[in-house]
């Protein structure tokens, strides 16, 4: 067994797609609507699903905005450097809500950042091998 995909609904799917593939560097991997749905599926990522787990964003044409909810954490994102990720991440356009900093209680060096629609993103910066 192995994770697929998490899925996330977006407000304005082209707006998503510029954050996930021009500001997090991801790629359009599939995209299919579903006219008698009334939604679309989009799949980004950075590899080819059938090695990796991607992000299914699914607009329902007809809702413009969804509430978060206090279940929803993040998705995280393994960087080199979360340092110039962040700074990558602001020239893009996109949005840091934590700069890159040890996380509290810890070492690991995380930030995060927010889509469009205020999901958080957390990247964290790869640990070194000794």
């Amino acid at each position: 067994m192995r994770i697929l995909h998490t899925m996330i609904r977006v407000g304005d799917l082209e707006r998503s797609i510029d954050f996930y593939c021009k500001v997090l560097g991801m790629q359009l991997l599939r995209r299919r609507d579903y006219p008698d749905g009334r939604f679309t599926n989009v799949f980004v990522g950075y590899d080819d699903e059938a090695r990796a787990a991607v992000l299914e964003l699914t607009h329902n044409w007809d809702t413009k905005s969804y509430d978060m909810g206090n279940g929803y954490g993040h998705v995280a994102i393994e960087v080199d450097d979360a340092y110039r990720a962040c700074e990558d991440v602001t020239r893009r356009g996109g949005k840091v809500t934590r700069p890159a900093g040890p996380m509290k209680h810890g070492t690991t060096v995380i930030a995060f950042v927010e889509d469009p629609d205020g999901y958080k993103i957390e990247l964290v910066q790869r640990k070194s091998v000794a």
